[in-house]
């Protein structure tokens, strides 16, 4: 490892001192790559030189036990015990620091929350759902754009669709993908029985052009009259838009906005998010034989947490992690699930280099 981390403390300077070049300074895009490379590294190399100190600590009390003297062989051995302690704790922070970053980490999200089965209990909880990651994406200072939004009659949404921009954004939502089991007591219920309903959450990371290229001959465009609540343009212009992926059959409509343009421009972000979720789905299904990450796999079939509001009880089924903090969870303090699922997740890797 000590090979590895010299020459990444190598490539960083070089780095640093590229982001001094008034060349690369006036190139914004470029810029903003290197930027955001050194920002990746900072931490890195910050353990990295803490390191290769302590290394350097350790071979000279190494030296001193060589020593005549005694009391300074003694003193140098509870140094060398306490110095070696050090290491080992590093050398496990470098390994995770060193892990193979998800290259989508850093990506915008497009979260899409559906309610599942329970009716309008599960309308209601698809809404609680909702309001919780836009209380975590406030407290993350994340900034975010309600893209579609299908209000339900009985209360509660049938199905929203927000883009959530901010650092580091899908690499802790990611985790969230899969089916949320609400069990309460409904307002409506007499008899103080508990139903249980369900919510469906898919994170997909916000795919630019760059990533997904759509050929116009694949897409089928119609336009048509908005529905429901929406001012004067609603029946009068047919602002709302259906984009249909022939190749993938896959179908995503926007009609939030009076402009047919802007709908059509949000409809599309959507479609290229879903079209990056598949190829990657289709490179992990290709892996899967050789990593099987429970963690985040996003399936949104599989039951990943379950919120029990008569005991105050939150359960991550993944990582079998029991919280009693439903009110602080449903008002956006996620992050203990959040670090809880990444810990895990980096654990397993480890594993399978190990």
């Amino acid at each position: 490892m000590q090979k590895k981390l010299n020459q990444l403390i190598e490539d960083y300077k070089i780095l640093s001192e590229k982001m001094t070049d008034l060349n690369i300074i006036n190139n914004v895009a470029e810029y903003t790559l290197l930027a955001k490379e050194h920002r990746r590294l900072t931490p890195i190399i910050n353990k990295s030189e803490e390191y290769l100190k302590l290394l350097k600590e350790s071979d000279d009390n190494k030296e001193l036990l060589l020593s005549e003297d005694s009391e300074l062989k003694e003193l140098a051995k509870e140094d060398l015990l306490h110095i070696q302690e050090k290491i080992k704790i590093l050398a496990d922070k470098l390994k995770i620091l060193l892990l193979p970053q998800d290259p989508n980490d850093d990506k915008n999200t497009i979260l899409e929350i559906r309610s599942g089965t329970g009716g309008n209990e599960a309308a209601l909880f698809a809404e609680d759902l909702y309001r919780m990651y836009l209380r975590y994406a406030e407290l993350q200072k994340w900034k975010y754009e309600v893209i579609s939004l299908n209000d339900n009659e009985g209360g509660g949404i049938k199905e929203v669709i927000v883009s959530i921009l901010g650092q580091n954004v899908f690499g802790n939502l990611k985790y969230e993908s899969g089916v949320h089991r609400v069990q309460r007591i409904p307002e409506t219920e007499s008899s103080g029985r508990i139903h249980t309903s369900a919510a469906t959450v898919a994170v997909l990371p916000e795919a630019e052009e760059v990533d997904i290229q759509i050929n116009d001959n694949d897409i089928k465009i119609d336009t048509y009259r908005a529905s429901g609540a929406g001012g004067q343009h609603v029946n009068k212009t047919e602002s709302a838009i259906r984009i249909t992926h022939i190749p993938t059959n896959l179908v995503v409509t926007c009609q939030d906005e009076s402009s047919q343009h802007k709908n059509r421009d949000k409809a599309m972000k959507v479609l290229r998010s879903r079209l990056l979720e598949h190829e990657i789905a289709k490179a992990n299904k290709e892996r899967s034989s050789a990593r099987k990450k429970m963690v985040s796999t996003g399936d949104r079939s599989a039951k990943i947490r379950t919120y029990n509001f008569p005991q105050g009880r939150v359960t991550d089924h993944r990582i079998n992690l029991t919280l009693y903090k439903l009110e602080e969870i449903m008002n956006g303090n996620i992050n203990e699930v959040i670090n809880s699922l990444k810990r895990e997740d980096q654990k397993s890797q480890l594993d399978l280099i190990n």
